[in-house]
C-alpha cells in the first residue's frame, strides 16, 4: 500500500482553507445582504466588504487553531467538529461586536445566528466527509510498545481510545535487547518508546533515526526540563544552558498585571452567577456557601482557598483529604451541575486578585498530598517553582484525575518553557475545556489521592486482549 503520510500536513492545510472559505462565503452573504446596508455614517465599497470578510476568515482561523478545529486526525472526530462550533460561536460574537461598532449602534444578531446555525451545519457535513476520506487514506500506525520496568497498562489504554490514529499490535520489553528489540521493530511502522531508562533508551531512539522509523517517546522529567533550556555555542561546541531559576522578574511583573487585568472585570461580569449559585446553595440544605482549604502555592507558602461548596456539610469529618470520586455520593445536586461547568471555581478569583494565586499555573494541592506524593515522586515539589493557578497546562490537556506524575510532567512543561503568550493561550482554552464531561472525571474508589495502582498487569496480554476487541 502506497505510504501517502508525507503529503498529510499540506492535504490538511488545503482542506482547512476551503472549510474556512466556506464559512467566510456563508458570512459574506449575512453581510453583503443584510449588514453593510445598516451602515449610517460608514459607505463600504468593494475593498471595504472585503476587509471585513478577511477579518472574519482571519478571526476563525485564530480560534480554530486555538481550539484545535484544524487538527483532524490528531484531535477525536467529535472533538474536532465540537471545536469548530466553538470557534465559529467566539468568531460570530467578535464579528457582531465590529458590526455594531461600525453602525454606532447594536445591530439585529437574528440574521448573524442565522448564518452561525447555517455555518454549524455545513461544517458538520464537510467534516463527515473529510474525516471519512482521512480515515480511508491515513490508516492508522501500526505500533510496537518497548516498555521497561514502569507501569505501562495505562499507557495501553490511552493509545487505544485512538484506533483511528494509533493501534498498538504488540509490545516488547526493553529487558529482551537492542538486537531481538531491533528484529521486531523491521515489521512495524513506528513505536511507542515508554517510560525507561535514558541509556537503554537512546539506543533504541539512534536504530528508529537510522532506519526512519517513527519514535513516539514518552518524555523523562529530566526531559521536560531540557526543553527550556537556552540553546548556545562556545566556539564549535554547543551547549544547552539550564538556568536554577524558573521566571524572570518581568515575566513576573507581566504575569501579574495579566492576572488584574483579567480577575477583576470577571468578578464584575460573573457576580450575578455567583450571586445566584451562592443563593441556591444555601436554600439547598442552609450550610455554608463558600468552602475554604489550606492549599499551597509558590515556594509551598500556604494559603486558603475559596472555592462553592459541592459536597455535603463535614464531607471530610474525619480529617483525612480525599479527592472527589467518581458517582461521588458526597456531591450534592447543586454541587454535580457546578462541578460541570466549573462554577465552583469563580470564588478563586478573589485568590487571584489577592495574590496567592495566577489565573495560569499548577493547580494548588494540600500540603498532606504534596508531602505523600513526594514519597515517591521527590520532583513533586518543582511545581511550586511559580505560583498556583485557576487553570493550567495539567487542566487543559489532563483531567482531574490524572495520576501526579502525568500532572507533574505537564506541569514542568508549562514552566519550563513559560511565555505570557502561552498564559493567554492557556486561558483562551479554558474555554473548551468546560465543554468536556472527561475533564471533570472523579478518581476509583477506594483511592484517596490521584496516584493509580494495580497496573502491574502483563503488558503483552492487555494488548492481546484490546487487539481481540
Amino acid at each position: 500500500m502506497k505510504n501517502y503520510a508525507p503529503y498529510k500536513r499540506i492535504v490538511l492545510f488545503f482542506v482547512s482553507l476551503v472549510n474556512i472559505l466556506f464559512m467566510s462565503c456563508i458570512f459574506a452573504y449575512a453581510w453583503y445582504n443584510h449588514y453593510s446596508m445598516t451602515m449610517y455614517i460608514v459607505q463600504f465599497y468593494r475593498k471595504g466588504h472585503y476587509l471585513v470578510i478577511a477579518l472574519y476568515a482571519v478571526i476563525l482561523m485564530f480560534f480554530s487553531y486555538m481550539y484545535g478545529g484544524l487538527k483532524i486526525g490528531q484531535l477525536r472526530n467529535v472533538e474536532v467538529i465540537l471545536s469548530q462550533y466553538l470557534s465559529l460561536f467566539l468568531t460570530n460574537i467578535v464579528m457582531y461586536i465590529v458590526i455594531s461598532l461600525l453602525a454606532f449602534r447594536f445591530v439585529n444578531p437574528f440574521v448573524l445566528l442565522l448564518s452561525l446555525a447555517a455555518e454549524m451545519v455545513i461544517t458538520t457535513i464537510f467534516n463527515i466527509i473529510v474525516i471519512y476520506f482521512y480515515n480511508r487514506i491515513f490508516q492508522p500506525w501500526r505500533i510496537l510498545l518497548i516498555y521497561g520496568e514502569h507501569p505501562a497498562a495505562d499507557l495501553v489504554y490511552k493509545v487505544s481510545a485512538r484506533s483511528d490514529k494509533y493501534v498498538i499490535y504488540d509490545a516488547v520489553n526493553i529487558d529482551e535487547g537492542i538486537d531481538n528489540i531491533a528484529e521486531k521493530i523491521k515489521d512495524f511502522q513506528a513505536v511507542i518508546i515508554g517510560d525507561i531508562s535514558a541509556v537503554k533508551r537512546n539506543d533504541i531512539l539512534k536504530y528508529c533515526y537510522s532506519h526512519k522509523i517513527r519514535a513516539y517517546v514518552v518524555p523523562k522529567i529530566s526531559d521536560i526540563i531540557l526543553m527550556g533550556a537556552d540553546r548556545i555555542h562556545v566556539f564549535d561546541t554547543p551547549f544547552m544552558l539550564l538556568r536554577g531559576y524558573t521566571l524572570s522578574a518581568d515575566q513576573v511583573i507581566a504575569k501579574r498585571i495579566l492576572d488584574l487585568v483579567i480577575a477583576i472585570p470577571a468578578v464584575i461580569i460573573t457576580f450575578p452567577i455567583m450571586f445566584i449559585t451562592a443563593l441556591a446553595i444555601k436554600l439547598y440544605d442552609g450550610g455554608p456557601v463558600f468552602y475554604r482549604q489550606v492549599r499551597c502555592t509558590r515556594h509551598e507558602k500556604e494559603f486558603c482557598i475559596y472555592k462553592f461548596r459541592s459536597m455535603v456539610v463535614d464531607a471530610e469529618s474525619d480529617g483525612v483529604a480525599v479527592l472527589a470520586k467518581e458517582n461521588d455520593d458526597r456531591i450534592t445536586p447543586i454541587g454535580k451541575f457546578i462541578r460541570a461547568v466549573r462554577i465552583d471555581e469563580l470564588p478563586q478569583l478573589f485568590n487571584i486578585i489577592e495574590g496567592d494565586m495566577s489565573f495560569v499555573g499548577p493547580r494548588p494541592e494540600r500540603p498532606e498530598i504534596i508531602e505523600e506524593y513526594c514519597k515517591y515522586i521527590p520532583e513533586f515539589q518543582f511545581r511550586t517553582r511559580v505560583k498556583a493557578g485557576l487553570t493550567g497546562y495539567a487542566q487543559v490537556y489532563g483531567k482531574y484525575n490524572t495520576t501526579p506524575y502525568d500532572k507533574l510532567k505537564l506541569d514542568l512543561f508549562y514552566i519550563s518553557n513559560y511565555s505570557l503568550w502561552t498564559d493567554i493561550k492557556l486561558i483562551l482554552m479554558t474555554i473548551k475545556i468546560v465543554l468536556k464531561k472527561e475533564a471533570t472525571e472523579g478518581i476509583d474508589e477506594g483511592q484517596t489521592t490521584a496516584e493509580k495502582e494495580g497496573l502491574q498487569e502483563d503488558i503483552e496480554d492487555i494488548v492481546k486482549n484490546i487487539m481481540e476487541k
